[in-house]
């Protein structure tokens, strides 16, 4: 039943959404809908061999007026304060105290960010000729500080949107890539559902423009080399992610709530499902057949809706299309958008900008054209009133979220 019944439901009121494409919702709509395929904004000169989508100059002051606010954070949890004042904002919360003390926050979020300057200089004391462990120490003792890193926990950008827009419900931070991002919006679903809460704000954000970032994924061997390509073309020897930075924020709200207030929906969560697969070979394509089952898909429908969040890596991504063959076999038809070619994969925050961009879609009643010419994805010859989300970990992690139209 693709409205679901009368219990309560799981609304998406408001969307914040800053990325290389732009900021707020309707600039990413005028960008990504229309005949031909969205062109990516990317950069592969700053980081060559390794191409990211970089974010834009944005006017933060919009969001974080304060300047004392921004000189204690760096990039990604400017992104992420940023854009949940978008998804606040656009809600129609921001500013409203008595909505703002109950707002649960949800964040899903990496490691801070590193001190790039400092870490290149311990690098090089300890490469050094002759007895680096006194310069070493020298280096450790002036250089760090119990603020450097302090500032950049996870759980502070709880903090920050907690202290700037004054949302001061609970706080959970979800750590572990990809999943990450399952896990918070998952959790939020759950409670809203058992009726812990009736308005979450759900939300991440990554700074792909650094150094140790790149570092860490070239690490295992997961970042896509050369010019950019579509997830779909890189399933040859350069397989693999290209980064791309993003801040995404969701205010979650049971529908009796939303409807006391006014507050119309783009669409409404049906359902979210996880699970870490041991990554044998057949595990994501079999782990995410056992999880569609567990969500309320409409298979009268001739055709299914896909927001892919295939990152290019190669075993993966070729399980993720086994998978969506394994769907065809049933006589459903997938209707395939890979959001990563545009984008960027976006690791924690990589699932909720699917789930956003699904919710867009359908209160929009369209879909999105071909993000790429790679065959595998094709116009569609329905018309969507619910849409499947997919991510799977470029090393660990399942998730699948079904998005339904409301009306």
């Amino acid at each position: 039943m693709p409205n679901g019944d009368e219990r309560e439901q799981v609304w998406i009121t408001g969307i914040g959404l800053i990325s290389s494409l732009g900021v707020g919702v309707d600039e990413h709509w005028n960008k990504l809908h229309g005949e031909t395929p969205p062109r990516p904004v990317i950069d592969e000169r700053r980081f060559a061999p390794y191409t990211v989508h970089p974010m834009p100059e944005i006017d933060v002051a919009q969001q974080i007026p304060r300047t004392s606010d921004q000189r204690q954070m760096d990039r990604w949890q400017k992104f992420g304060v940023y854009a949940a004042g978008l998804a606040l904002r656009d809600a129609g919360i921001a500013g409203n105290d008595a909505l703002l003390d109950k707002t649960d926050l949800c964040i899903a979020a990496g490691n801070g960010e590193r001190d790039i300057a400092l870490d290149s200089r311990i690098l090089a004391t300890a490469d050094a000729d002759g007895d680096a462990a006194p310069r070493l120490n020298t280096e450790l003792m002036t250089g760090l500080r119990p603020t450097l890193y302090l500032v950049q926990l996870s759980n502070l950008l709880a903090g920050n949107i907690s202290i700037i827009h004054k949302a001061t419900g609970s706080s959970r931070t979800f750590k572990g890539e990809e999943m990450a991002g399952v896990s918070a919006i998952k959790n939020a679903v759950d409670r809203i559902k058992a009726g812990q809460g009736d308005l979450f704000l759900v939300g991440g954000a990554l700074n792909a423009e650094r150094e140790d970032f790149l570092l860490g994924c070239e690490l295992t061997g997961s970042l896509h080399r050369g010019p950019h390509k579509s997830v779909w073309d890189r399933q040859g020897e350069n397989g693999g992610f290209i980064p791309g930075s993003v801040g995404i924020f969701l205010v979650l709200e049971s529908s009796s709530h939303a409807k006391a207030r006014g507050a119309m929906p783009y669409a409404q969560i049906a359902g979210i499902a996880s699970d870490r697969s041991p990554r044998a070979p057949g595990d994501i394509a079999a782990t995410a057949n056992t999880l569609l089952k567990e969500l309320p898909v409409d298979t009268n429908n001739r055709e299914l809706f896909v927001m892919s969040g295939a990152s290019g890596a190669r075993e993966t991504t070729a399980e993720e299309l086994q998978f969506l063959s394994d769907v065809q076999k049933v006589g459903i038809e997938p209707v395939i958008r890979a959001w990563g070619s545009i984008f960027g994969h976006t690791h924690e925050a990589h699932f909720l900008v699917g789930i956003a961009l699904a919710a867009l879609a359908l209160s929009k009643s369209e879909f999105y054209p071909p993000f790429d010419t790679s065959g595998v994805e094709h116009t569609r010859k329905t018309w969507a009133d619910q849409i499947l989300v997919t991510t799977f970990g470029h090393w660990r992690g399942e998730g699948l979220g079904l998005v339904q139209s409301v009306w």
